[in-house]
């Protein structure tokens, strides 16, 4: 199996334009543009820097469960959790933005008996979740967006 390209590399560069053009497509479209990728539907995450204290928004794959949102903590099968999940971990109270609507949500790590719930409802909506899987020994954390009260 091919490792994951190094967080430096032209790829990771790419993507980060990637990110900036998705992000303003789905809120110029109101999530008509930008708001799918394959079998998946895409939510803009609001997070805020845990080092910088900047304010960042995130494209996003996700599974609707309920109220909830289900989130997959990897960065394309590196071995490092995404900017995002550790920001999450300092600052749990966020926002997201779906089509046409935002939400104020509380972030947490699913329990082992969602995880196992979770999983294969993820990959049946984006197959290469179980490569990014097969690229570390760490266990990827799936993280809930639970509605804040």
């Amino acid at each position: 199996m091919p490792k994951p390209p190094p967080p430096d590399s032209p790829f990771w560069k790419v993507f980060g334009v990637m990110t900036k053009l998705n992000t303003a497509a789905f809120r110029a479209t109101r999530g008509k543009v930008g708001g799918r990728f394959g079998k998946a539907d895409i939510l803009l995450l609001h997070h805020v820097g845990a080092k910088s204290g900047k304010s960042r928004v995130a494209p996003l794959i996700y599974l609707p469960d309920g109220d909830d949102l289900v989130l997959v903590a990897s960065k394309g099968g590196s071995d490092r959790h995404p900017g995002w999940f550790h920001n999450l971990r300092a600052n749990p109270d966020t926002e997201v933005e779906l089509r046409g609507e935002r939400r104020r949500v509380h972030a947490r790590v699913a329990t082992d008996e969602e995880r196992e719930r979770y999983w294969p409802r993820l990959v049946a909506i984006y197959k290469p979740y179980d490569d990014y899987q097969g690229y570390t020994q760490r266990r990827i954390p799936l993280v809930v967006l639970e509605p804040r009260v």
